[in-house]
C-alpha cells in the first residue's frame, strides 16, 4: 500500500462499493472512495473500546499534505484521550441556550416524568420564570456547548444579592446540562454548573405564638361576623392554619380530592408529585362549612363563577394588619402548625408526612422545637414546688 500522496489521489478510481486507501507512514490516515467518485481525507481511531472515524476534509480541494498534517493532529488529539468524531457532532448539533431552553421547558411541562418524579405546575412555573429572568438574558447566545464554569460562576455571582435565587439559578443549569449530556449535546462529564459554590441559605423562621394564634383567630371571626372578607379567603386561612398545606395546594384544592369518609385530601398535584394529607377534625369542620358553587369543582371560590382564588395576598395584609402580625407570611401558617406538631413532642417523621416533605432533612429545621424532656421535667418539678409552697 502506498504513501498517500496527490498523484495516489488522482490515480484511485471508483468502484461499484466505497472502498479506502490507508497511509503506510501514518496509521489510520486514509482516503475514502465513494462509488460516485467524491474522494474524502479521514483518520481512522480506536476510542473507549469502539472503532471511530473522523472526516478530515475534501480531497478534491484540500491537498494531501495538508490532510496529513490534520491527520497527525486529529490522532495526537486521540492519544490525548479525546474522541475527534464525538467532538464534530457536537459542534454540528449545537444549539445556543435559547433554543435549548425551550426544548428543555417543552420536555419538562406539567405531567411529564422527570427523574422517577412528576413535574408539577408549580415546578414548571419555577423553570420557566428562572429561565426567561435570568438564564436567557445572561447565556441566552451561547452556544450549550460553549458554556463553561467561569460563565455559570460569574452568573451565581452577579445573583450574589439573592442567594436563593442564585442557587436556584445554579440548581437549574445542572439539571439542564446533566440533559443536554444525556442528548449527547455536551461530552459526559462536562456539566458546567456542578462545582459551582452554593451560597449559605438562612431558612426564615417565624412561628405563631399561642397569643398570636388567638388574635389571628379573634380576626377571622369577626371577619366572618362583619363580612369584611369573602368566606372563600376566611376558609383558605383557617385551611393553611389546620392543614399545614402549601398555598398552592390549598387554592387549587378540588372537591373531587376532598376524601372526608377518610379524612383525606388526596392531592394530584403538589410541589412532591401526587401527595395523600391527613384531615384533623378542625380542618373538616371548615371543610363542612364551606359552601359549595354549583357546577364548580374549586374548594374555594373566586370572585367569578366556576374560578378559584389565585391571590391570597392582599387580603391577608389586611387580616395580619389588623392581628397585628405584620411580619407574619401566609407560608409562615406551615411552618406553625409543623412547630406545634414539634413542640408536642409529635416526630419529625410523621411532622414530615403531614407536610407532605418527601425527605426527612427537610423536616429536620423542626427538630430543634421539638419537647425536651429535660425541660419538661423541670417544669413539672417547678409547678410541683409551687403547689406545694402554697398549701
Amino acid at each position: 500500500m502506498p504513501k498517500l500522496t496527490q498523484t495516489v489521489v488522482t490515480l484511485a478510481q471508483a468502484t461499484a462499493r466505497e472502498s479506502f486507501l490507508w497511509d503506510t507512514e501514518i496509521r489510520g490516515f486514509g482516503l475514502r472512495v465513494k462509488p460516485s467518485g467524491a474522494k474524502t481525507w479521514l483518520v481512522q481511531y480506536r476510542h473507549r473500546g469502539r472503532t471511530r472515524r473522523c472526516r478530515i476534509g475534501d480531497a478534491a480541494v484540500m491537498k494531501a499534505e495538508e490532510a496529513r498534517r490534520l491527520a497527525r493532529e486529529l490522532l495526537v488529539a486521540v492519544d490525548k484521550g479525546r474522541d475527534p468524531s464525538a467532538e464534530r457532532k457536537l459542534e454540528r448539533n449545537a444549539l445556543t441556550m435559547v433554543e435549548f431552553a425551550d426544548k428543555f421547558l417543552a420536555r419538562h411541562r406539567v405531567g411529564r416524568r422527570d427523574e422517577g418524579r412528576i413535574l408539577s405546575r408549580r415546578t414548571e412555573a419555577l423553570y420557566r420564570g428562572l429561565i426567561t429572568r435570568f438564564i436567557s438574558p445572561a447565556l441566552g447566545r451561547h452556544l450549550v456547548l460553549a458554556v463553561t464554569p467561569a460563565d455559570v460562576d460569574h452568573l451565581h455571582a452577579v445573583m450574589k444579592d439573592t442567594p436563593r435565587q442564585a442557587n436556584q439559578v445554579v440548581a437549574l443549569l445542572g439539571v439542564m446540562f446533566a440533559w443536554a449530556e444525556r442528548l449527547e449535546l455536551r461530552p459526559p462529564g462536562s456539566n458546567p454548573a456542578r462545582h459551582v459554590t452554593r451560597y449559605a441559605e438562612r431558612a426564615r423562621e417565624r412561628f405563631l405564638t399561642p397569643d398570636e394564634f388567638a388574635r389571628l383567630d379573634a380576626v377571622l371571626t369577626d371577619a366572618e361576623r362583619t363580612h369584611a372578607q369573602m368566606p372563600s379567603v376566611i376558609a383558605a386561612i383557617r385551611l393553611l392554619l389546620f392543614t399545614g398545606a402549601r398555598l398552592s395546594e390549598i387554592l387549587t384544592l378540588r372537591w373531587s380530592q376532598v376524601d372526608a369518609e377518610h379524612r383525606l385530601l388526596r392531592l394530584d398535584e403538589s410541589k412532591t408529585g401526587r401527595s395523600v394529607r391527613h384531615l384533623n377534625a378542625p380542618a373538616l369542620e371548615v371543610l363542612a362549612c364551606i359552601q359549595r358553587e354549583p357546577g364548580s369543582p374549586w374548594v374555594i371560590r373566586g370572585k367569578k363563577p366556576g374560578t378559584h382564588l389565585v391571590n391570597l395576598e392582599k387580603p391577608w395584609r389586611r387580616i395580619r394588619k389588623e392581628a397585628g402580625l405584620d411580619d407574619v407570611r401566609l407560608h409562615d401558617l406551615r411552618h406553625s402548625f409543623a412547630s406545634v406538631g414539634a413542640g408536642l413532642g409529635e416526630g419529625i417523621a410523621a411532622i414530615g408526612k403531614l407536610l407532605g416533605h418527601s425527605q426527612i432533612q427537610t423536616t429536620q429545621r423542626y427538630a430543634h422545637l421539638a419537647a425536651d424532656p429535660v425541660r419538661i421535667a423541670n417544669e413539672r418539678i417547678g409547678q410541683a414546688i409551687t403547689r406545694m409552697m402554697r398549701r
